[in-house]
């Protein structure tokens, strides 16, 4: 081939692949990168960083659950709900309440496909009741393709519940005990009487009688109180009302403290919580009406000083036939001697 030939030739294929490159070289400018790989498919959540839809992850959500910290034993006390979830009308919602000393359920309530984002109402079955002890509520509900409840940290679908026992009545106050009428059996004088005979108050300084618990027969712990006290300051004398004999002394730690016990034609007279040490007559000494026997204290079972003062018919503890009877009226003449 002649040589002009040749060097034709090798122009046009220097050219030709210029142009071949020029044309690349625009492809791969309009696509920098270079080819993207084909997608595939995007069943199934996400793939190549495209989210999956929001309505294939709701679940039911506990927006609202409102249970009381305590309440009485008893009927269960109300609790109200709410549950959401989008794109749902219903769901089926259970309600359970365990006890979380014995880890049983104790209380199961089916409140069957409710409307999503209303408040609602447990209705608890007739009967039933909570004793006391510490109890966990617990809601559960699924949707229409049976999705669960979402527990989340503010709207896990549960709360603790702390059932209290009943707490008892106060017991009603006792009525005062209505005073003995004034002796009028034969052989035993009446205040007015004894007043007349000279008969002297046995407290010698400022007293009162305190209210319906210092009177005579009012309740004790285990029996009645037989006398009547007289509320006075410590070491006030405690004087002998009538002349007699004192029948006997003596010392009871849970109950008269020092006490003493004084016989006369008619009555038996017991004075108690004396003061320690100041006894003043011995058993079988003779007193006159107003003769110191001791003075006021607290000894014994006594919260304040006082005289504990009984008056016994027939004998103190002398006989089935021997009783107390109610001081006040006797000691009210003695107080007010001219009135």
């Amino acid at each position: 081939m002649p040589q002009a030939h040749k060097a034709a030739l090798c122009g046009l294929t220097t050219v030709a692949a210029l142009a071949v490159g020029s044309a690349a070289a625009r492809a791969s400018s309009a696509q920098p990168g270079g080819t993207p790989a084909p997608a595939g498919a995007q069943a199934g959540g996400s793939e190549f960083g495209v989210p999956a839809r929001a309505s294939e992850l709701a679940r039911p959500v506990v927006s609202e659950l409102v249970v009381p910290a305590t309440a009485p034993a008893g009927r269960p006390p109300r609790v109200s709900l709410r549950i959401d979830e989008p794109g749902v009308s219903t769901v089926a919602v259970l309600v359970s309440v365990t006890d979380l000393t014995s880890r049983a359920r104790v209380l199961l309530v089916s409140l069957g496909w409710v409307r999503t984002g209303r408040t609602i109402t447990v209705r608890w079955p007739r009967g039933a009741a909570l004793k006391a002890g510490s109890y966990r509520v617990s809601v559960g509900a699924r949707d229409h393709r049976s999705r669960t409840l979402l527990r989340r940290a503010h709207a896990s679908g549960l709360a603790g519940l702390t059932v209290l026992a009943p707490v008892a009545p106060p017991p009603k106050p006792s009525p005062p005990p209505t005073p003995s009428p004034a002796a009028t059996e034969e052989g035993v004088p009446t205040p007015a009487q004894t007043t007349a005979s000279g008969a002297v108050f046995p407290v010698a300084g400022p007293h009162s009688f305190g209210g319906p618990e210092n009177r005579f027969g009012a309740p004790r712990a285990n029996h009645i109180h037989q006398g009547q006290d007289v509320l006075s300051a410590e070491g006030t004398p405690i004087l002998a009302p009538m002349a007699g004999t004192v029948l006997t002394t003596g010392y009871q730690a849970g109950g008269a403290g020092y006490y003493a016990v004084e016989h006369t034609a008619v009555f038996d007279f017991m004075f108690a919580h004396c003061q320690a040490e100041s006894l003043a007559a011995a058993t079988g000494q003779g007193v006159s009406a107003g003769q110191l026997l001791c003075r006021a204290g607290q000894t014994g079972d006594a919260t304040t000083p006082h005289l504990h003062f009984e008056m016994w018919v027939g004998g103190w503890h002398a006989s089935a036939a021997s009783r107390p009877i109610d001081p006040l009226p006797y000691l009210e003449a003695w107080e007010r001697p001219g009135g």
